[in-house]
């Protein structure tokens, strides 16, 4: 499989842990507006709001783990979902424990730096989620049907992808405590020798802020230009009134035209993009996830949909942030946020002392949505670019008899079950691991109606089938293995 091929895959994995993140991005806003000042100290009800949203977008990490290593294991067990969420807790108390990584690195904490401490604080992100999803997926669909000496008997199957998953991830967090604050600082350092260059560093800022999430890094800039690593701590300053006015906010502004107002748009381009069939199965989620960017500016749910089966749309969407952030600087155009760029922090910030023609970002946000939206089509339509609702699923069904039938046919043009090790399927195609794959009838196969037959390595296939491929793939499990099959005629093409 390809590159992108297999970026797809990813991409459509990710829609089980994205369709979670709006509910936790609606608490959070919705309990941030009842108590903007205390976030929940001062309300009962908007604590059960921000603590119960923070349980989910404080864990997108784990969240991630589950649903990619689900989504990507050949036939969505729970064994690989259990492997990637175990795989990313060690490297959470391995990578994102700053004693352990002293007694690895022999430096002691007291002579870390600034950097290398956040940069242990934010190893433990949706990026390593992810990576550690694929890693689990991975090792599932090589090694589940792995057998073991008699002796090792147990730990074999599936019961070996827990033990094979730890090893890797110990393996990749030995790797991550050097290679992770290198990187870290680096991006640390970049963002300070931007940091003096007004609008075009805000510009830079926005274009690198959005093409590092997908990594985590995004995090290293953050530290410089909203926090307080080098003073700027743009965010505190705008809402204490303690910055300087013109100057303090140009590094949020820019952000609300993006947030409330692009990626919304974004989100309408790729339901009208979608094929009809799947525009009801996508606009559930992509009106729920607009809808979270609008009023509490939590943007993720609608990045990951495309970052993945999409990147030139993602650096497209970086650049466009980069411009953003440029104008409302140059412009000083500036409002601000405590939680994110949406719609609850603009009107809590449009009467702040440092607040500079707040309601010029409505009209930019305007024509950012009009930019995205015709952007977003063009490219699509365009490039045939699969995002969510236009993947190449097939559906074609041939054979007019019965799913009890077809399994029977499908069974004996495969050699019967005792020619079968594994039965499994998704969406459209049968997952089969064979004894002898040369057994396999493929004429046989297609004459039923089969759409195609995908020979993997030695002893698996895939046979496309269309969507009643579970159904198919359960009613040959229920064929008993001494019921006779050669009295079957399977149909001339």
């Amino acid at each position: 499989m390809n590159i992108l091929g297999y970026l797809q895959k990813i991409g459509k994995a990710l829609m089980v842990p994205i369709a979670v993140l709006p509910a936790g991005g609606l608490m959070l806003g919705l309990g941030y507006a009842l108590d903007p000042t205390g976030w929940g100290e001062n309300s009962a009800i908007a604590t059960i709001l921000v603590y119960g949203g923070k349980g989910i977008m404080d864990n997108q990490a784990w969240l991630f783990a589950v649903g990619v290593a689900y989504g990507l294991a050949k036939d969505n067990n729970g064994a690989a979902a259990l492997s990637g969420l175990l795989g990313l807790l060690i490297i959470e108390m391995i990578v994102g424990n700053v004693a352990v990584i002293s007694q690895i690195t022999g430096v002691p904490v007291s002579q870390m730096t600034s950097s290398e401490l956040i940069a242990s604080e934010a190893s433990v992100s949706a990026f390593t989620g992810i990576m550690m999803g694929i890693v689990a997926a991975t090792l599932y669909n090589r090694f589940h049907t792995i057998k073991l000496p008699a002796a090792l008997g147990f730990f074999g199957g599936r019961r070996f992808i827990p033990i094979v998953t730890s090893l890797a991830a110990i393996t990749i967090s030995l790797a991550m405590v050097y290679i992770w604050p290198v990187v870290y600082g680096a991006l640390v350092d970049f963002g300070i020798a931007i940091s003096e260059l007004g609008a075009a560093g805000a510009g830079l800022y926005g274009f690198f802020n959005r093409l590092l999430i997908p990594v985590g890094l995004h995090h290293a800039l953050n530290q410089v230009f909203i926090f307080d690593l080098v003073g700027i701590n743009d965010i505190s300053k705008l809402w204490s009134g303690t910055g300087e006015l013109g100057v303090t906010g140009i590094y949020q502004g820019g952000l609300f035209p993006v947030m409330g107002y692009g990626l919304p748009a974004a989100c309408l381009a790729m339901y009208h993009c979608a094929k009809p069939e799947n525009k009801k199965k996508v606009g559930g989620i992509l009106g729920a996830s607009a809808l979270t960017a609008i009023l509490t500016g939590v943007t993720e749910p609608i990045e990951f949909a495309f970052m993945f089966v999409a990147p030139v749309l993602f650096v497209i969407h970086a650049l466009l942030t980069a411009l953003s952030l440029y104008i409302a600087a140059s412009m000083q155009w500036i409002a601000g946020f405590t939680f994110s760029a949406g719609l609850i922090d603009f009107v809590l910030s449009f009467n702040l002392p440092l607040a500079m023609k707040p309601y010029m970002l409505i009209v930019q946000g305007i024509c950012f949505a009009a930019i995205y939206y015709c952007v977003f089509r063009f490219a699509i339509i365009k490039f045939d670019l699969k995002t969510p609702g236009r993947e190449d699923d097939e559906t074609v069904e041939v054979a007019t008899v019965s799913s009890n039938e077809k399994a029977s046919l499908y069974l004996k043009a495969l050699g019967g079950h005792q020619n079968l090790e594994t039965i499994d399927s998704c969406i459209t195609r049968l997952r089969l691991t064979l004894k002898d794959i040369s057994v396999a009838d493929e004429k046989a196969l297609k004459a039923i109606g089969a759409m195609g037959v995908v020979k993997i390595g030695g002893n698996n296939l895939q046979v496309i089938i269309g969507t009643e491929a579970e159904e198919i793939a359960h009613a040959m499990k229920q064929i008993p293995a001494s019921q006779d099959l050669t009295g079957l005629s399977i149909p001339a093409q």
